[in-house]
Parts: C-alpha cells; sequence; structure tokens
C-alpha cells in the first residue's frame, strides 16, 4: 500500500443530522445554504467540477433532500456518501477523533454563562497558576471580535484575553510582540494544567496569536496551538504507528490527537500554504503514510465569521487545487475527503451546526459509487485500517471494498 490522504475541509457539513434537534441546528447545512446565499449575492452558481464529479453534490442532495445552484458535473469519479455523527458533541475534537475511530461517548464540561463564563473561583485559580494579576475578556465571543475590542486594552495592561464558545475550550488571545508567542504558550499550557487538575473535563485550551497596532489592524497569526486532552481511545493512527506505518501531520491535525499518533508534523497559515504542504508529502512520503491535513479557513475565516460567499470562494479554490493534488498522487494513492462537524455561514450566531459530513473517496481507477448514508464517521478510520491490514478498530464498518482497489 502506498499513500493514503485524508482531506478534512473543516466544517463543511451537508445537511442537518438526525438529532439535530437537541443542538436547535433543525434546517442547517452549510454547503447548501452557502451555495444558495452565494448565487443570490453574486448572480451566479459557484463552479466545483472536481468536487461535484466526486459525489459531494449528489451527497448533500441526499443527506439534505434538497438541492441548490452550482456549476458542475455528475458522479463519475469517486465512492460517495455521507456520514452521522455518535459523538456527543459538535466540536473540533469530536469529530476527528470518531473520524478515527474513537468517537466521544461522555459529555464533555462546557462553559454555559455567555457573560461570565469562568467564575470568580476559576479567574482566581487560573490567575494565581499563571501568575498573573488578571484577566480580559471571560465570556463567550468570536475570536476577531474580541481581539478588535479588547485588543488595545489587552497591549496596555498587559492581562490576556480569555474566551470560550458553546464548544468545550478555554481561549486565549494574545499579542505576539506586546506579550510574546511564548509567553502566551507557557499561560496556555498552566491552564490545562489546571483545568485537567480541576477535573473540568474541557476539550481543548487554544492559544490565539494575534499581531497589528490598533483595532483597525489587529491580525490573528499562523502560530495557533491548541491544547488538547488526549483521544478516549487508541485510534488507527496509534495503530498505524505502531504498526511501523508513518502518518504526517498537516495543519492543527497534531494538536487535535494531542501529538498522540503523530510521526512527522507541518504547520503552514492559509489554505493555499496548507494544500501546498499536502501536495509536497504526497510526492516525498514512503509507502505505508497516511497524510491527514485540516484545511481549518473553511471553519475559521468563513464558517464562524458567517461569510457564506467567502466560504463558496475557497471552495471554487480548492476545487481547482485538486488537479494539482492528483497530479501528484500515485495510482496506489487513495484521496479522502471529508469534515469534522459543520457550521452553516449562514445561521444565526457563530457557532458549530450540527450536521452530517461528506464521505468522499477517491483513487485514479476509481469507478464512482453512492455507498449513501453511514452512521459514524468513524466508517472512515475503519477503512482505512483495513486498507493498511491493521487490526480491526471497535466502530465504524468499511466501505474499502467499494473503491474496486
Amino acid at each position: 500500500m502506498a499513500k493514503a490522504i485524508v482531506l478534512v475541509i473543516d466544517s463543511l457539513g451537508i445537511g442537518h443530522a438526525p438529532d439535530a434537534a437537541d443542538f436547535g441546528d433543525v434546517s442547517a447545512n452549510t454547503f447548501g445554504n452557502l451555495a444558495i446565499a452565494f448565487h443570490q449575492h453574486t448572480g451566479r452558481a459557484f463552479k466545483i467540477p472536481n468536487l461535484s464529479s466526486l459525489g459531494l453534490v449528489h451527497a448533500c442532495e441526499q443527506a439534505s433532500n434538497t438541492s441548490f445552484p452550482y456549476e458542475g458535473e455528475p458522479p463519475t469519479k469517486g465512492v460517495y456518501g455521507y456520514a452521522a455523527e455518535i459523538s456527543s458533541g459538535k466540536d473540533t475534537p469530536s469529530g476527528h477523533w470518531e473520524m478515527m475511530g474513537a468517537p466521544v461517548l461522555f459529555d464533555w464540561g462546557y462553559f454555559n454563562n455567555k457573560k461570565q463564563s469562568f467564575s470568580d473561583e476559576l479567574v482566581k485559580k487560573v490567575n494565581h497558576a499563571t501568575n498573573s494579576t488578571g484577566l480580559l475578556g471571560n465570556c463567550h465571543a468570536s475570536g476577531t471580535d474580541i481581539i478588535a475590542a479588547l485588543g488595545e486594552e489587552h497591549i496596555k495592561s498587559g492581562l490576556p484575553i480569555c474566551y470560550t464558545s458553546a464548544d468545550s475550550v478555554f481561549q486565549v488571545a494574545a499579542h505576539e510582540e506586546h506579550f510574546g508567542l511564548d509567553n502566551l504558550y507557557t499561560y496556555c499550557e498552566q491552564v490545562r494544567e489546571l483545568l485537567d487538575k480541576e477535573n473540568l473535563n474541557i476539550g481543548r485550551v487554544i492559544a490565539r496569536p494575534f499581531i497589528g497596532n490598533d483595532k483597525a489592524s489587529f491580525t490573528r497569526t499562523g502560530n495557533r496551538r491548541d491544547y488538547s486532552v488526549l483521544p478516549p481511545a487508541k485510534t488507527v493512527l496509534d495503530k498505524l504507528c505502531a504498526a511501523g506505518g508513518h502518518v504526517i501531520s498537516v495543519g492543527k491535525i497534531a494538536d487535535i490527537f494531542a501529538h498522540q499518533g503523530i510521526s512527522e508534523k507541518t504547520k503552514a497559515t492559509g489554505l493555499p500554504a496548507l494544500i501546498d504542504a499536502t501536495i509536497e508529502h504526497i510526492n516525498t512520503a514512503k509507502d505505508n503514510s497516511l497524510i491527514f491535513t485540516n484545511l481549518v479557513n473553511f471553519d475559521q475565516d468563513f464558517g464562524h465569521r458567517r461569510d457564506p460567499i467567502g466560504y463558496a470562494e475557497a471552495l471554487e479554490y480548492l476545487d481547482i487545487r485538486l488537479n494539482d493534488i492528483y497530479q501528484a498522487m500515485a495510482d496506489d494513492d487513495i484521496l479522502f475527503i471529508t469534515a469534522d462537524h459543520g457550521c452553516d455561514p449562514t445561521w444565526p450566531g457563530n457557532d458549530h451546526t450540527r450536521e452530517y459530513v461528506p464521505v468522499v473517496a477517491f483513487h485514479k481507477q476509481v469507478r464512482s459509487v453512492n455507498i449513501g448514508e453511514r452512521g459514524t464517521f468513524a466508517d472512515i478510520g475503519q477503512t482505512i485500517a483495513e486498507l493498511f491490514k491493521l487490526d480491526k478498530m471497535p466502530y465504524g464498518t468499511s466501505f474499502l471494498s467499494d473503491l474496486d482497489l
């Protein structure tokens, strides 16, 4: 076996999941709704010939029982379907871990108070653990909005900006120069240790560095770092590494898996750079390698910011770059395209949405096969396990036979 490539289009949900009512997300459809919004705004359908030929549009139409304007082709060269999530949340770690065979079947801890998210007692403990005199924020917020609102005060006071969201997360924004990148990382490590000690079951502490001189110029950088708890069980990544395989993380994958089951990692900033890094690894990785890429910009730049036009344009760019990925692939390489959750840019608020995700697989000799609804994201991990001849995972059903290798 040569290589497998997993491309996670972060947040590309394709229709509300069966349990969406439990999350207030009935009628959410990241892919379909952004396509409609793009058409209404621009007067044209967005162009996705490669993604549509892989069956992504048909998968969305089946998952959501709806249609939308696009310029593309019918399915001709991909195994395609859609998967529901069995994990309890709609967050990034749960989606990725389930994808690799370790679903989250417990409830995360959350900071539910939107105005004063962290209790006075917790703030006191954070300040003590980090040797700080205080913090700014302490609320639910969009990352870009909160640095615009509090960035100048942060520079003057030297206090970190701490905030959260509907996810199980403690986020810390700080200026790379005035606060210091290493200082930010140390602060987050200390908060991670404290939250674990307090048994709060918070999934991630995220360092959110930014630069700029004032609220008009503040910009988040690519030096984000996620401090995640470990997955609840061994993943396909662990098994592949133990069997002598090679797992390559591109983007934030290594952080999501707490650097467990990762052989090599490449950081990159921006969608073009993430795709370039993926292609470079496809060209150079040895046999028995898994290249695992998260395209975070779809989520952080367009989903959370509720920008359907930017999201559609980014999908058009990815569609073009798929030609470069195809060209780099060897005949026996397999490309998987999926997502970790939804983040409908037309939906109220700025949180993730509970949706089906696409399950697409391609190699150069594959025929078009509709594999329909899948019961868990773990079907992808189970397929990868069979592909690399690893022990069967506890969750998921392989569709390797449909790839007609």
